[in-house]
């Protein structure tokens, strides 16, 4: 499948200076200024390819918040209930706290809705210090859930992808790899 429409949207995106760091503003990995219904489509289809070569499972877990509008049409087109990783504590039984640091923010996630022993894939929209990654892959495995895969929409962090695939002995995928050079975006590996 052609990833023509995605490839195209990196064209003359902004690029905010938070510190050093370099963020990217998109609508998959931001919704700004709005998701059209072709890009997110595209994304889908080309993710549901891939977590299908890890069925079966029993959830999509994502991280709140822009993993949310790919995993809710994954769940739709795959018939698999998912679960949203939260920014907030409901303090409902079982729930697990995750301390996540990202190349620009420290903040705590919440996990409920799992359960030791369940299957599940993770798909988030970007990956890019692999912080928050790491974090969740950490508190899953503690609890006993285990990841057949992850599958990420947008990869700016390079090969750090390899070095988590080591640590945490998982497989992580991802649609399209970018880069930030001389003030742009550059798309690498379609």
């Amino acid at each position: 499948m052609s990833i023509k429409v995605l490839k195209k949207s990196f064209e003359n995106v902004p690029i905010v200076k938070k510190g050093d760091y370099d963020y990217v503003i998109h609508p998959i990995t931001d919704g700004v200024p709005y998701i059209e219904p072709s890009l997110l489509y595209e994304v889908i289809q080309e993710i549901k390819k891939r977590v299908e070569t890890v069925l079966p499972f029993d959830k999509i877990v994502t991280i709140e918040a822009m993993g949310i509008p790919l995993a809710s049409v994954l769940s739709l087109e795959m018939k698999i209930p998912f679960t949203i990783i939260r920014k907030r504590s409901y303090g409902l039984p079982g729930e697990v706290m995750v301390e996540q640091e990202t190349g620009y923010s420290k903040s705590n996630l919440y996990i409920n809705g799992l359960s030791k022993g369940e299957e599940v894939v993770i798909l988030d929209d970007v990956l890019s210090t692999g912080g928050t990654l790491k974090a969740v892959l950490s508190s899953l495995k503690n609890m006993g859930v285990v990841v057949k895969g992850v599958f990420i929409a947008v990869n700016k962090g390079g090969d750090v992808y390899r070095e988590i695939e080591k640590e945490f002995e998982v497989s992580i995928d991802t649609v399209v790899s970018i880069d930030v050079v001389d003030g742009r975006v550059v798309v690498k590996n379609i």
